[in-house]
């Protein structure tokens, strides 16, 4: 993604907490936000928040973005970005997503314990150390060593990339924080009347990945509430058990890809 585009779409506001209700739109179509969210946001600004990343300095011997793309399937990579969302600690290992100014870093089963993944803060800032992969086309950094770095926090804003689905351009914003506007809900199979269903082919149960359809264009697309990012105690899980074939729905979340788009859901609004 070229770093002009990235720059307009991903600077100047904060990032609620992942997993919450929603997230920041356009100004003349926000909601007023509660209480309790402008005084996270306040919180937030008071520590050192980054509002444009433009001038953001790498250390030595650290990739862009765009080495980072251009960088050979199993050679090893490091990169500097910024945690926007940590996947849950299981047999000692957590999935990090990352983002600097021009793109976004999945960075897969980082070996912590539990006081190191305790420690890691959303916003920070991180440098990775591992290997570049690729899985069913979702590139990731594998092997990964990470140490936390100095210097202020960014949360950053979702790229709203609604125009882009069914279109090749999509996977340049792999990974990115994103949303998508004005979706219709659609039926969780074809001849259902329910909206949702626990793992991808129904088989599951309350507590496992939620996965529901939804539609814009006249296309369909599936997307998920994957637990090990916002597990079924989280306000999204909640909103997605909620949905109802027909509503029209405000997404947020991470553009995964698993031999296409496969976006991990973070939020929804009814609107």
């Amino acid at each position: 993604m070229k770093k002009g585009i990235a720059l307009a779409i991903i600077t100047a506001a904060l990032l609620m907490t992942a997993c919450g209700k929603g997230g920041e739109k356009t100004p003349d179509s926000q909601a007023p936000e509660s209480t309790a969210a402008a005084q996270e946001k306040k919180e937030r600004t008071e520590i050192a928040d980054i509002a444009d990343l433009a001038h953001d300095v790498k250390g030595e011997g650290v990739l862009t973005y765009d080495e980072y793309r251009a960088a050979e399937l199993g050679s090893e990579v490091t990169i500097e970005a910024y945690l926007q969302a940590k996947h849950k600690l299981i047999d000692g290992k957590a999935s990090l997503c990352t983002q600097d100014a021009d793109g976004a870093y999945f960075v897969y089963k980082v070996p912590l314990t539990q006081e190191e993944y305790d420690a890691l803060e959303v916003g920070q800032k991180l440098r990775v150390t591992g290997k570049k992969s690729e899985y069913s086309l979702e590139v990731e950094i594998l092997d990964a060593k990470i140490e936390k770095l100095e210097g202020g926090r960014y949360f950053a804003s979702p790229a709203d990339v609604t125009e882009l689905l069914g279109r090749n351009s999509l996977i340049d914003y792999q990974n990115l924080f994103v949303s998508f506007t004005d979706m219709t809900v659609e039926p969780a199979k074809e001849g259902s009347k329910d909206a949702i269903l626990y793992k991808w082919d129904g088989s599951g149960k309350q507590g496992d990945d939620l996965y529901f359809h939804v539609s814009a264009g006249g296309r369909t697309y599936e997307f998920v509430v994957e637990t090990d990012l916002c597990d079924s105690s989280s306000e999204v899980y909640k909103a997605a058990e909620q949905l109802k074939v027909g509503d029209k729905v405000y997404l947020e979340g991470f553009l995964y890809w698993y031999l296409g788009p496969s976006p991990q859901i973070t939020a929804i609004e009814v609107q």
